[in-house]
């Protein structure tokens, strides 16, 4: 189950970093980001990953990242979810 705090943060993220203002808020988890908004580049996706890294504390390696992390944003709450249940296992 998707965690609720993660998904208003992770927009957050992705409002800010792509400036997208108030377009996101209306969008709910299943909504397509990879293209579908046009601000979503390959250098916004650098400046998500190290926000998301800054933000959870986690580590994103390059090999983690694919298309699919980024194409709807219950897949980038996901695997948020995932990173922060790895390092919760590393820290138990």
């Amino acid at each position: 189950m998707i965690n609720i705090n993660h998904t208003l943060e992770i927009k957050k993220i992705l409002t800010d970093t792509l400036g997208l203002g108030k377009r996101l808020d209306a969008m709910g988890s299943d909504v397509i980001l990879l293209g579908n908004i046009p601000e979503l580049d390959s250098v916004a996706v650098v400046t998500i990953i190290l926000a998301l890294e800054q933000k959870f504390s986690i580590s994103i390696k390059d090999d983690e990242i694919s298309a699919k992390t980024f194409e709807k944003l219950s897949s980038l709450v996901n695997f948020v979810e995932i990173k922060l249940a790895e390092k919760n296992r590393r820290l138990a």
